[in-house]
Order: structure tokens, then sequence, then C-alpha cells
């Protein structure tokens, strides 16, 4: 019998990893996974286990490195190691599929950081740069912030494949893109031009069930859903009309589920059958328990009155300020935590 996930990727979607740990990369690979994605959040937990105190004291001791520098030395390490259990996806795909994201420093939206805009912007284009160099398979994570938006162009024009995350609304969405497409037009060539744009989805309807209780049973649970594929839609529509080599995809994040009344597949479900889905561990595993055959939903829209009654009812502008405010502070507090981890891991291993 066809696995439950195995019916997914049949349906034409591309599964992720929302992780770089190394034991779950190789089972996950042996479901179908084609990519991962990274955070600090990530980075610490693989950190807590303790399998990387001997990279950490090196680190930290005979390189003397600074806390923060050593955090980073290790991400790159840790990536880097998933980007190999990738990169023959890569190279089949000609570069399409087999990307391993790699977050450019949260702490840049931090509400403390006392950066200027344009300074937050010209960090984003060197830190994207930087991590980016001779990794072919590693993609750069960067917010759909303001500052975040503005450096896209460059990033692009500068040959970096990206992951536009934290995206919410298509305002946020078509900014992202016509930067991406502005900055496509001063390569020499689009062959390689890659990039993604990771629409959260349960957070939305987290929002909408605090923020907008009026919502009829019928509508709330779904305004995520309606919202990603809505996005998925204008996204098909524009690279129709402004084709590339490469695929550039929607990437369908935010999939597990945050009510606890829902399926643990239930944002996957109505998601399947065209671009990325990139699930934490426990709901591919959920997933792949659940005996399930999985077909193509993704162009499914909600019935018309359902449509009609969020449109009338949910503020995209509200729900994004709202969401992008909360957001950069998941940013920087698991980066702050990622760092005080490190400090303490400093004084364990190396006293």
């Amino acid at each position: 019998m066809t696995s439950p996930l195995a019916t997914i990727i049949q349906a034409g979607t591309k599964l992720w990893l929302d992780s770089v740990d190394p034991d779950l990369i190789v089972a996950n690979r042996q479901l179908g996974a084609t990519g991962a994605t990274s955070n600090p959040i990530i980075i610490s937990d693989l950190i807590k286990t303790g399998r990387y105190d001997k990279q950490l004291e090196n680190l930290l001791g005979e390189d003397g490195l600074s806390q923060a520098d050593a955090a980073w030395a290790l991400t790159d390490q840790v990536v880097s190691e998933a980007e190999q259990a990738f990169l023959s996806v890569w190279q089949s795909t000609k570069g399409n599929d087999g990307y391993v994201s790699f977050e450019v420093d949260p702490l840049l939206e931090d509400p403390e950081n006392s950066l200027t805009h344009a300074e937050r912007v010209q960090q984003y284009v060197q830190l994207g740069t930087k991590w980016s160099a001779g990794h072919p398979n590693r993609m750069i994570k960067v917010p759909a912030t303001p500052a975040g938006l503005d450096a896209l162009e460059d990033l692009v024009a500068a040959g970096v494949p990206l992951n536009v995350t934290l995206i919410f609304t298509m305002r946020q969405y078509e900014a992202a893109r016509d930067a991406i497409w502005r900055g496509a037009q001063r390569l020499d060539s689009l062959d390689k031009l890659k990039s993604v744009y990771s629409i959260f989805i349960s957070r939305v309807d987290v929002y909408t069930q605090q923020q907008v209780p009026q919502l009829s049973p019928a509508a709330q649970g779904q305004v995520g859903i309606l919202n990603a594929k809505q996005l998925w839609q204008e996204n098909q529509k524009f690279w129709a009309e402004h084709p590339t080599p490469l695929d550039q995809e929607i990437v369908f994040a935010s999939t597990g589920t945050k009510n606890a009344d829902d399926p643990p597949w239930k944002y996957v479900e109505a998601l399947v059958g065209s671009d990325i889905q990139t699930n934490p561990p426990a709901t591919n595993e959920a997933v792949e328990n659940s005996g399930k055959t999985f077909s193509r939903t993704v162009d499914q829209l909600p019935p018309a009155e359902v449509i009609e009654e969020i449109t009338a009812q949910v503020d995209p502008q509200k729900l994004e300020d709202q969401l992008m405010a909360e957001g950069i502070k998941k940013f920087a507090v698991p980066q702050k935590a990622l760092l005080t981890l490190i400090e303490q891991k400093q004084t364990a291993i190396c006293s």
C-alpha cells in the first residue's frame, strides 16, 4: 500500500522538513522529503541534546570565537550537513529542489536594536550574500518586513536563492515577488533564479479565533487555508506570465495545527497538489500514521458564501500588523535564547 506521505508527493507536492536534525533528516528523506529549513529554535533544541558539545568546545575554546560567532558557526555547520543530505536532489532537479533554508540574523528586526531602516537593509544584503556563498543548495531566509522586502532586489541581483518568510497577506507577497522580479531583470540569465514565498497558515486561524470571533463555524478555522490558496493562485498566474527555467514557488508553512480539536493533518490535507509543504516532524509523523490517501486539494476553494464572509469580516491590514509584530518577536526571542544557551554551555563545557 502506498504510504500517506507518498500519496501527497504523487499528487504534486514537494515535502520539506521543518528541522535540520540529522536523524530526522535521514528518516524523512526515506519518507520522501526533498528539502529542509532551519531556525534558532531548531538549533537550540539540537544543542540541548548535548550532541554538539564537542563542536562548541572547539569553537569557544580552541577557535576563540565569541558566543554570537560560535552560534553562527555551529548553525552554518549543521545547515551545511543538511545540505549534503539533499544535494543529490538539487543536482538531479538542476536546482529546482533540494534546498535547505538558512535564516539571516533575527536580531536585525529586534525592536531593541538601534539600527536604522537603511542599515537593516544593508545588513540583510551583506549577511545574505555572505552565508549563501559557496552553498549551491542553501536558500537564504529573509522576513517580509520593510527592511527584508527592501533587501530582496539586491540579493536576487547577487544570485542568492531566497525564501521570503513571515508572509501573511497578499500585500506582502506581491511586494516580495515584485522586488524579486526587479532583481531578476539585473541578472545576465534567469537560469538559476530561485525564490519561494513562505505563507504562514495556522497563525492566521489563531488570529481570527481571537480577533474575529464573530465568524461563522463554516468560516472560522478556514481563513488561513483560503488565504494560502488565494496567494498560491496569484503566484501561479504571475509566473505563468513571467516564465522562468526554475519554479518560483509557494511554501505552505506553519502547517502544524494549533487547535486541539483539529486533526493534525488539517492544513496538510487542504493544500495537497502543488508547490512545497514544510512540515514539522510531528506533523509528518501524524500524516504518515493516519492511514489516509491524499489527493489534490490546493485549487479547491471554500464555498462562495464563506469567501464572502471572510472577505467582509477579516481586515488583512490589521491581521498583518498584529501577526508581524508577533512574528518579529518570535524571530528575536529564540535567537536571544540561543545565545543564552551557548553562554550556559560555555560555562559547563569550557570551565
